[in-house]
């Protein structure tokens, strides 16, 4: 899947546009590099987004099209 779709389907990024402008601005990295919204997103993947002063990392859990809204947290865990 997608990384733009994965975002939004994980409900760490509200919308699709919105992850695909936060991929063009490097604001996104798989691994430790940045990567474009195209990349496709495994399990076991670390992404970590960059939101200003914060960053958060999460570890990619499942990778699946749909996911209901209870469902969604349990597709990362967080990286401390």
């Amino acid at each position: 899947m997608r990384l733009d779709k994965w975002l939004k389907v994980s409900r760490l990024i509200k919308r699709r546009t919105v992850a695909n402008e936060a991929c063009d601005n490097e604001r996104v990295s798989v691994n430790g590099r940045p990567v474009r919204a195209s990349y496709d997103v495994k399990v076991g993947d670390q992404v970590e987004l960059r939101f200003g002063q914060n960053t958060v990392k999460v570890e990619v859990l499942v990778v699946a099209d749909n996911v209901g809204k209870a469902d969604a947290a349990a597709m990362y865990r967080e990286i401390v």
